[in-house]
């Protein structure tokens, strides 16, 4: 039976500010279409940082649950999968422009919903998260244009973020030879447990740079954009590729065309807001497979929605390490 209240963390936009609570909802306060979720996990994104501050630029109603992400167990039978059945979601509107999984109860548009690939449970789900779909998805899109093990190091920017983070366990899991790129001096062990074989300080690549440089990397994961995007171009060898999913380095890009031109380089967007249903349910289903990370649990740290405020903090100054995941079991 749906309870008469649970608890959220809301974000109110009001006089040029935001305010975050912890707060108790009904079943009135969610959207009245879709179909009802018991939210077991979510996690922290930078998006959701964004979406909670006034600069943010994010948020598009208010008051709002954010939460880009959720994963728990459908109760209502008005959708594609009966009550009872595992299903995570994200990406869309949610926890922008529809309460998301900040939550202990969603309601999820049924084409927005992914049953839980086997291999996964929701709180390995949700340390995957969003943030783990993006680094699958660059690493995915990296292959299909030719990458395989072998082949030379691969860079991952941005390393200690969610994104980098999971990008490096992905690529470790399948064999690759991994250089991460980090502003953070004491993450170097976290990095090299997770299959890093060796670690950059970020100011090799966030400085002025040549349009062309010394080759140094077969393909990129890149997770920060501007000038470190860059020079991670100028130093992929001939016929390489980089797949760009940030913008923490800037949204613009100071380069020339010569990467392109004279060395065949290929710049691959990474978009996972709006990825089609049947991409992002087989993309799951090799998460639980072939492309699950390794080293999930030393990604992780779990909070609850009261440690919520001073986690979006965190993740909107750069000072969080791996994933961050939120219960609400006890919500």
């Amino acid at each position: 039976m749906f309870p008469q209240s649970f608890a959220a963390l809301t974000a109110v936009s009001a006089d040029g500010s935001v305010s975050r609570e912890v707060v108790t909802l009904s079943e009135a306060d969610l959207p009245a279409d879709g179909v009802l979720v018991e939210v077991l996990y979510s996690s922290v994104n930078y998006k959701d940082g964004l979406a909670t501050t006034a600069n943010g630029k994010v948020a598009r109603i208010s008051p709002l649950v954010p939460g880009i992400d959720l994963a728990g167990v459908v109760v209502s039978d008005d959708g594609p999968f009966p009550a009872g059945t595992s299903v995570l979601a994200h990406g869309h509107d949610l926890g922008v422009s529809r309460h998301g999984g900040f939550a202990k109860y969603a309601r999820v548009p049924g084409d927005w919903l992914v049953e839980m690939p086997t291999g996964l449970g929701a709180r390995d789900a949700m340390t995957i998260g969003t943030a783990g779909f993006t680094a699958a998805l660059s690493v995915v899109q990296l292959e299909e244009h030719g990458l395989e093990p072998g082949h030379g190091p691969v860079l991952v920017t941005g390393a200690t973020g969610g994104v980098g983070s999971v990008a490096v366990a992905i690529l470790a899991r399948k064999g690759y030879e991994i250089a991460a790129s980090t502003g953070k001096a004491d993450a170097a062990e976290f990095l090299k447990e997770l299959g890093a074989s060796q670690v950059l300080a970020r100011e090799e690549l966030s400085g002025e740079g040549k349009p062309l440089q010394s080759t140094r990397w077969r393909a990129a994961v890149d997770c920060v954009g501007g000038q470190t995007l860059a020079n991670v171009l100028a130093q992929v060898e001939y016929g390489g590729a980089v797949a760009a999913s940030g913008l923490t380095g800037g949204a613009a890009l100071p380069t020339t065309v010569m990467p392109f031109i004279l060395r065949g380089v290929s710049l691959l967007g990474v978009d996972s807001v709006q990825t089609p249903i049947s991409r992002r349910r087989h993309i799951w289903s090799r998460l639980g497979d072939d492309l699950k990370p390794a080293s999930l649990d030393r990604l992780t740290r779990e909070i609850g929605l009261g440690d919520l405020p001073a986690a979006l903090d965190a993740i909107l100054a750069g000072q969080m390490l791996g994933r961050t995941v939120v219960s609400l079991g006890g919500a």
